[in-house]
């Protein structure tokens, strides 16, 4: 073996495309003695990168958004630094692009719950997480026993009685816009609960393979803890007809989370979609979402993202 040049310990960032079921993780973040998807993926890239035969640390990773335990996603997206030399000894032999045999070595050393879709060299200024513009996730309820089908009860809320989709879809249109949702977020200190919700609305599916369930759409520049799962119990409450439907826009303006909405269970809530600017606003758009705001700035900068669910 030749002597290490400059040009081999240089990092080059990547993006990972990633999809998995969250059934068996307890969340996205790594935590000491539990399964995640951070601690599969992060040692799946120490493998395949050899990381510990050279030398050099184990990869970190850094998510577009941390989903709780429970929660799946088809759309995830996270980069990770790596040292172009163990990127390209990692090729082999292979005529590829490096970054196809990476995600071709993935592959083979991943769990089957966890796949890596696509890597590529991430333009310069990318941050998965600082850089993104929007999440989109989906919340899937079956209430009727017909359209209940058991291979889908991993990713599916059964709910044993009828909602009215309308009434939902009309109580979540008033939620829409960028608010204090105190109301909807689990508190932690020193992060702010303001938001900019996008898009949350409610439909039933007459076609496709949600055909037949009441399925949530949800956007937002970036959602607080358990955020998404109190606004779906809020609407449930309304679909049931337990709560009027101008009661989550109440709950909304009252900015008090005890005797709030319930969280409703993760399994039926999957991160869709990371939506990202045109390349040459990566680095400011980053920049600006890193700016903190104070609790009472509605109309200030985007909230630094965290975790969802």
């Amino acid at each position: 073996m030749g002597p290490v040049t400059g040009e081999e310990t240089r990092t080059v960032r990547l993006r990972l495309d990633l999809a998995y079921d969250g059934g068996r993780f307890a969340g996205w973040a790594r935590q000491p003695g539990l399964r995640t998807v951070q601690g599969e993926l992060e040692a799946g890239l120490a493998t395949v990168l050899r990381s510990e035969p050279r030398g050099e640390p184990v990869p970190r990773v850094t998510v577009a958004g941390r989903t709780d335990a429970g929660v799946h996603a088809r759309g995830q997206v996270a980069h990770v630094d790596v040292v172009t030399g163990a990127l390209a000894a990692a090729r082999g032999r292979s005529d590829r692009q490096d970054v196809d045999a990476l995600a071709t070595r993935l592959a083979g050393v991943l769990p089957d719950d966890l796949v890596v879709r696509a890597v590529r060299r991430a333009p310069d200024g990318f941050d998965a997480r600082f850089s993104a513009l929007r999440r989109r996730y989906a919340y899937r309820v079956c209430d009727t026993p017909a359209t209940r089908d058991p291979l889908r009860r991993g990713w599916v809320l059964w709910h044993r009685r009828p909602l009215d989709v309308a009434a939902m879809d009309a109580a979540a249109g008033t939620l829409v816009g960028r608010h204090d949702f105190a109301a909807y977020c689990k508190p932690r200190p020193d992060a702010t609960t303001i938001r900019t919700l996008e898009a949350f609305g409610w439909s039933r599916p007459d076609a496709g393979p949600d055909a037949g369930l009441v399925v949530a759409h949800v956007q937002a520049d970036a959602f607080c803890h358990s955020m998404v799962r109190a606004l779906v119990g809020a609407s449930i409450a309304v679909g049931e007809g337990r709560r009027p439907v101008t009661w989550p826009r109440e709950l909304l303006d009252g900015r008090v989370r005890h005797g709030g909405a319930t969280v409703v269970p993760a399994h039926g809530l999957t991160l869709e979609e990371v939506t990202y600017p045109a390349d040459d606003e990566l680095e400011g758009r980053a920049e600006q979402t890193r700016a903190r705001r104070s609790a009472d700035d509605v109309d200030g900068a985007p909230p630094v993202p965290g975790c969802c669910g």
